[in-house]
């Protein structure tokens, strides 16, 4: 009888570590499954996103310069008509993040600075100078500075950057969808995102 109540006992215990032993490489399993699976949530956010604006710059330019004191003047003009393509992107391959698998948490510490680029093209009319004030080399740099200057204010007024951040936010919302459903949760700069407006916020953060 004593042989019988040992065997069981050994046998129930032994069927409790075996049970306990699959449960914890269960665990083990889709913990790394979930890892795997964000990481690569991380690789489809991780394109470089866009947003592009057309803009248009009318900029007269004109130069007068004395001679003889202020008895003769010598001037030249020109009308410059700029058609410009504007871009806001993120490189989002350039994130830098780490992941927690003992917390499962998703750090991230940093989000790349949006990149703001603009092609201009230049077209002159009714150009017009005098011999003894002709158009040199710096006065077509001081077009290009002037108009690049006021296109830069233009994209600063516009939407451009307002929707350059909505893409941004909706790019970082698959990784806080994402993080929420499988038990896991984001963090940027150790701070918790609970929340989209969060995200909001953040977007915001990056392009004021």
């Amino acid at each position: 009888m004593k042989k019988v109540l040992v065997g069981a006992i050994i046998a129930l215990a032994s069927v409790l570590i075996y049970k306990s032993c699959t449960d914890y490489n269960e665990r083990a399993t889709l913990l790394k499954e979930s890892s795997l699976l964000i990481q690569q949530e991380l690789k489809n956010v991780s394109k470089l996103i866009v947003t592009e604006g057309h803009f248009v710059e009318v900029y007269n330019y004109a130069d007068s310069k004395e001679l003889f004191g202020s008895l003769v003047t010598a001037d030249k003009k020109a009308l410059v008509v700029v058609n410009a393509e504007a871009t806001i992107s993120y490189d989002l391959g350039k994130i830098a993040y780490e992941l927690d698998e003992t917390q499962k948490i998703i750090k991230i510490s940093s989000i790349p600075e949006p990149e703001i680029k603009v092609n201009p093209d230049f077209e002159y009319y009714d150009v017009t100078a005098d011999y003894f004030n002709p158009f040199k080399a710096e006065d077509y740099n001081a077009i290009k500075e002037n108009v690049n200057a006021s296109l830069m204010r233009k994209i600063e007024a516009s939407s451009l950057k307002s929707n350059a951040e909505n893409r941004l936010v909706s790019e970082l919302s698959r990784i806080y969808v994402l993080s929420n459903s499988m038990g896991w949760t984001l963090e940027y700069n150790q701070k918790n995102i609970a929340s989209y407006d969060q995200l909001l916020n953040l977007g915001k953060t990056k392009l004021d």
